[in-house]
This record gives C-alpha cells, structure tokens and sequence, in this order.
C-alpha cells in the first residue's frame, strides 16, 4: 500500500472566508500608503464619510484583537513585545475578517502592506489585488514638524523615535509603493499642502467611485 498524503481539511470557517471575498462577491481594494504624519489618517475618515468605503487599519486590528484577550491575541502581544514582526498571515486574516463583518464591498487599507513580504501575502492569500495604491508624499521635514506639533499625548513622538519610523518607512514600504508604480497602479497625491487641498485631490481621484448616497 502506498503512502497517501491527507488533504489538508479545510473548514468551514476558513473557507467562507476566501469564498465571500473571492466567489460572488467583487471587492475594491485601496492600499493607503504614507509616512507617519503625513495626515493619510484624516484623509481616511474623509473618504468613508463621502465615498462609503470601510477604513481598516492594520494596527487597530491588531490593537483589537490583543484587546480581546484571544489566544491570538496574546499571541501578538507576545510578539511585539519581543520585538518580533506579526507575520503576514495573522495580519491579514484579520483584514479578511473585519472585510466580512463590514458587509461592505469598498475598502481602505491602511498602514499596510508594511513591506514587500506583506504585499505578495495578502495577494497569495486573498487573491486580491489592490484597486490602487494612494501614497500621502510628504517630506520628511514636513511630517517631522506635524508629529512635533501634534500633542496628542502619543508617548513616541519624539524625535529619535519619529526619525526611527520615518526609516523603518522608507527602507519597508517604499518598496511597496515603487512595485504598484511599475504596475501603474499608484495615486500620489502632495501631502505637504494643507487639508482642504489635500482632500480636493482625494476626492478627484474618488469621484469615479461613487459618492455615498445620503
């Protein structure tokens, strides 16, 4: 008798997942890409509230679920608390679910993919590919004085911590942005002006997406 190899039991569960996002069911995806201080966080709140779209954040998912106290949960907290990187799958699992549980088919991703690991995950797991990218340029300069100025009580807005993530940034994430721009799939929209400004350009792009009805 030859050996036979066990298929991998799927469940239910798991393949819902992939069959709601896949099967019937066309999704819009937009990656939202910045620096920290580049003011993609208001823009967010912006385009939900004109265009309709579901704003999920990579880090208040994973917020979340540490908060919830799951087995996973404790899981990521662990990790980052050794200062190791949540990997691909666990972030994205979570997207995937909070896609579900919105019920809506328009979406903004945010603060992620974080690096090109990330980008090819969420392509391989989801079979999704982004819409486009919205990349928030903004100097460094610029984003430094805001992160400075802003007092939101954030206790890592100094500045050797602010420059830290502004290179953690470039050297990750930058990568990402540079691979939709040969597919030509990257908005790029000059942060640096101020918020009305910024937010005439994001609606330019949007227009095509419908407004929300009121």
């Amino acid at each position: 008798m030859g050996h036979v190899e066990a298929a991998p039991v799927v469940t239910n569960e798991e393949k819902d997942v992939s069959e709601s996002l896949l099967g019937d069911k066309k999704v819009t995806v937009v990656f939202v890409l910045g620096g920290p201080g580049s003011g993609k966080g208001t823009q967010c709140a912006n385009i939900v509230q004109n265009f309709g779209f579901t704003h999920l954040s990579a880090g208040d998912l994973l917020r979340a679920e540490i908060k919830s106290g799951s087995e996973n949960g404790t899981m990521i907290q662990n990790m980052i608390k050794e200062g190791k990187i949540v990997p691909s799958e666990v972030t994205i699992k979570l997207l995937q679910r909070a896609m579900l549980e919105s019920g809506n088919d328009k979406f903004l991703i945010d603060g992620f993919p974080r690096n090109e690991e990330n980008r090819a995950a969420f392509e391989n797991v989801t079979k999704i590919t982004p819409e486009f990218v919205l990349f928030f340029d903004c100097s460094e300069e610029e984003m430094e004085k805001r992160l400075l100025n802003r007092n939101q009580g954030r206790d890592d807005d100094n500045i050797e911590t602010i420059r830290k993530r502004f290179k953690v940034f470039v050297e990750s994430s930058l990568p990402v942005v540079e691979y939709y721009e040969s597919k030509g799939k990257v908005k790029k929209i000059d942060a640096a002006k101020p918020i009305p400004e910024v937010f005439e350009d994001v609606k330019a792009i949007f227009s095509s997406y419908g407004a929300k009805a009121m």
